[in-house]
């Protein structure tokens, strides 16, 4: 049983906030500093999946794998769930190598992180078009292993109010899932969920922390039998 991610997310997004700010890094793909995932960044990678995990929680996943199971694709059951998400996470760590992207495995989900600073202008809701070849990479993979929910989850930075931010998230979740289905992903698969600024991966107190909180997540939950 998929449980609620709510409570996790609060605590986890707690624990990173103090901890975040210091150690960064060079993000691969823009050449950037970015605050480190590693050492000290061990609770913000811990955040990737858990502070900006799945959203959505246990209903609406529910009803999308109802309505996956009634458009013909089928369930996975047992041990077969985590060798299905081996395979795909597999597939997406080859695909995302060098990317920028990270790719996060909590249980059985798969979570995507996807820097908004690479993804989107700032203050935008159009993809940048350098982004479209991940975007295709994620949406081919997503194409082969199609026994997944795919909940598309935007998140921003803390500047600005809670309503724009709100409105920002949902905006960006949205145009993410309109790629991805245009790609050949299936409707009945996509959920989108704006978290707005309440799931912070790192301090908001830095320019660098605040360009890993404006980003897109992508978690990928097996349809259970």
């Amino acid at each position: 049983m998929i449980r609620k991610q709510t409570s996790l997310a609060l605590a986890a997004a707690t624990l990173v906030a103090l901890a975040a700010a210091g150690c960064q890094t060079t993000d691969p793909y823009t050449g950037q500093q970015q605050p480190n995932r590693t050492g000290t960044g061990a609770l913000i990678g811990a955040g990737i999946g858990i502070a900006a995990g799945l959203l959505t929680g246990d209903s609406a996943v529910e009803r999308r794998q109802h309505a996956m199971i009634g458009a013909g694709i089928g369930a996975l059951s047992g041990g077969a769930i985590g060798n299905y998400q081996d395979r795909q996470q597999a597939a997406l760590n080859e695909k995302l190598r060098g990317t920028g992207v990270d790719v996060a495995r909590k249980g059985d989900n798969i979570t995507l992180n996807m820097p908004g600073n690479v993804t989107f202008a700032f203050n935008s809701a159009n993809i940048d078009p350098q982004f479209y070849p991940v975007l295709n990479d994620v949406a081919a993979v997503l194409r082969e292993y199609n026994q997944t929910v795919v909940e598309v989850a935007g998140h921003t930075d803390n500047i600005g109010s809670e309503e724009v931010n709100q409105r920002l998230s949902e905006q960006r979740a949205g145009a993410v899932a309109q790629y991805l289905q245009a790609q050949g992903v299936q409707q009945e698969r996509l959920i989108t969920v704006g978290g707005g600024k309440r799931y912070p991966i790192a301090s908001n107190d830095t320019e660098a922390g605040r360009a890993a909180n404006r980003r897109v997540e992508i978690t990928l939950v097996p349809v259970q039998s």
